[in-house]
């Protein structure tokens, strides 16, 4: 390589990279997330990043989304081995755009292994092929929670998602925020009333999804772009803008099921919705944080039932921060049964750069040290090395520093990463088994003997 040649070292469109002080705070998240999932009885599982292309396109997903081309690279020399392999047909490979069609597949190769309802968590890296912009990559992480039944599923589960949620949104405080809950069966069953046929209500449940996007105007013209009469798309609109407490929805969709034609899908809905909602108030999860919205539809083809969608208060266009829903036959598509599921997705990648842009949430320090050893003299260093490892013992996340330098560009360096203590030992505090203890946030320094240092700077920690 000529001297004035430059290799680009930036990091791919699309793909995030993060700063200590980012991945902290990913870290937490992702604790929290997981100690919710797994005190509601769920279990991790993790599947590969790369799945066979004709998997990924199970379900008529001809890869708008899908990062194609997984093939194994190799040398001129063993290229016959490529050749020989056929990446092609069943062959093919692509990375994985999310992590509920790889669940499917993942059922279906360990099923006998499995026991069911199964619940699992997945906190993976999925792959999209989109154009990367603001909020939007091409890498991100999705923390997902899926519980599947063989046959039959209790809408029971159905109604865990919404407490779930709360929990998680809660611990981490993130501000106001409310689950929008609804059921396709009665957006189904509402459309069907109105004459509308079966190939047209998919694609008016993915125009009524977009509602929040383009605005009621162009939501009534792209209806009646598809064929859907002016009479019909004023009904659409002003049932989808029933609003009011959770009873008064509920009770006026049973009043409504009275008089519509044809009603036994939209009479089933209004009765699966009623089931989930009794189940979210008997788990105890308040009132203020969900709501019944007939404008939720999700836009994916095979939600069949209950849908989710959750929305910060005061910040709506950050868009849903956690969604799902239920479905029927995603997952025993590969096995030729009933296989009914339920579950939700954080993009927890997307949503960290939302919260963060918006100052909702702050990055952590940069390091999780609480305590430095500040290096006085090199002849200290093993009382140095026993101080540090005491501290840790006590369950303190220490730094030594090995290099010795001026006092204040150890203080310094120290409050730069976030670290609120210094231990200072020379040689007279190490000859009477004593520290001087400074806490960079107040100022503060104190004389504390060796053998009550952990004591005293956790008291400290839980004081501040």
């Amino acid at each position: 390589m000529a001297k004035n040649d430059k290799i680009n070292f930036s990091t791919p469109s699309g793909f995030p990279e993060f700063l200590p002080s980012e991945k902290r705070l990913e870290l937490y998240l992702l604790d929290t997330i997981r100690r919710v999932y797994e005190s509601y009885g769920f279990t991790p599982i993790e599947t590969p990043a790369v799945e066979r292309l004709e998997v990924l396109q199970a379900k008529g997903n001809q890869g708008d989304n899908i990062i194609y081309g997984i093939d194994p690279i190799l040398p001129p020399n063993r290229q016959a081995e490529k050749d020989k392999s056929g990446e092609t047909g069943s062959e093919a490979r692509a990375l994985k755009f999310d992590q509920t069609v790889p669940l499917a597949a993942y059922i279906a190769r360990h099923l006998n292994e499995l026991t069911f309802p199964f619940a699992r968590y997945q906190m993976d890296v999925v792959f999209r092929g989109e154009r990367a912009k603001d909020g939007r990559f091409r890498q991100f992480r999705q923390c997902d929670i899926d519980v599947v039944g063989r046959k039959e599923l209790s809408l029971l589960y159905d109604a865990q998602m919404p407490a779930i949620i709360t929990e998680i949104f809660e611990a981490v405080n993130i501000g106001d925020f409310v689950i929008r809950i609804n059921n396709r069966k009665i957006l189904t069953g509402f459309f069907q009333s109105l004459g509308i046929s079966e190939t047209q209500i998919k694609t008016c449940i993915s125009i009524i999804d977009d509602l929040e996007k383009i605005g009621e105007a162009k939501v009534k013209q792209q209806l009646e772009k598809e064929g859907i009469s002016a009479e019909q798309t004023q009904k659409i609109i002003d049932f989808i803008k029933i609003d009011g407490s959770v009873d008064d929805v509920l009770d006026k969709l049973k009043h409504l099921s009275q008089s519509l034609p044809e009603a036994e899908q939209f009479t089933l809905g209004v009765t699966e919705l009623e089931t989930v909602i009794t189940g979210v108030r008997n788990l105890g999860v308040n009132d203020k944080r969900y709501c019944i919205d007939l404008a939720i539809a999700r836009g994916l083809n095979y939600y069949t039932g209950t849908v989710y969608e959750t929305t910060l208060i005061g910040h709506e266009a950050l868009g849903s921060i956690c969604s799902g829903g239920r479905y029927e036959e995603l997952v025993g598509m590969f096995l030729g049964e009933k296989m009914p599921g339920v579950g939700i997705s954080i993009g927890l990648t997307r949503l960290i750069s939302r919260l963060l842009k918006a100052g909702i949430l702050n990055t952590l320090p940069a390091t999780p040290a609480q305590v430095v050893v500040v290096n006085m003299q090199e002849d200290l260093m093993p009382t140095y090395l026993k101080v540090s490892q005491q501290l840790r013992q006590a369950g303190l996340n220490v730094i030594t520093n090995f290099e010795k330098r001026q006092l204040g560009k150890q203080f310094q360096a120290a409050d730069k990463q976030g670290i609120r203590f210094c231990v200072i030992i020379g040689a007279d505090e190490a000859a009477a088994q004593k520290s001087s203890l400074k806490d960079l946030k107040t100022g503060e320094q104190v004389e504390v003997a060796l053998a009550d240092l952990a004591d005293e700077v956790k008291q400290r920690l839980m004081s501040q």
